[in-house]
């Protein structure tokens, strides 16, 4: 453009959602993974009562909505996305 060289990049953040060069979206379910286990993090920290009256509540109001943000645009289809996204759900209820 008007003789200067566009930079290229391997991937792209756009409202929080991580689109790479390929189309693959591991660099994503990582982080969305990522953030939930802060969140959780977080929780675990400042709730003593960990009943699953507080807890349920809790996880489904602040760390689901960290794994599902635009999940119609960044549905994982390969089998390790989807088990590293579906794992975390899994193992973190048993808490």
């Amino acid at each position: 453009m008007d003789g200067s060289v566009l930079q290229s990049v391997s991937e792209e953040k756009d409202l929080r959602v991580i689109v790479s060069d390929d189309f693959k979206w591991k660099k994503q379910c990582c982080e969305a993974v990522k953030n939930a286990n802060r969140i959780l993090g977080m929780i675990k920290r400042n709730f003593t009562d960990r009943s699953q009256s507080t807890l349920i509540p809790l996880y489904k109001s602040l760390v689901i909505p960290h794994l599902e943000y635009c999940c119609s645009v960044w549905n994982p289809h390969f089998r390790k996305d989807i088990e590293l996204i579906e794992g975390f759900r899994d193992e973190q209820l048993n808490w």
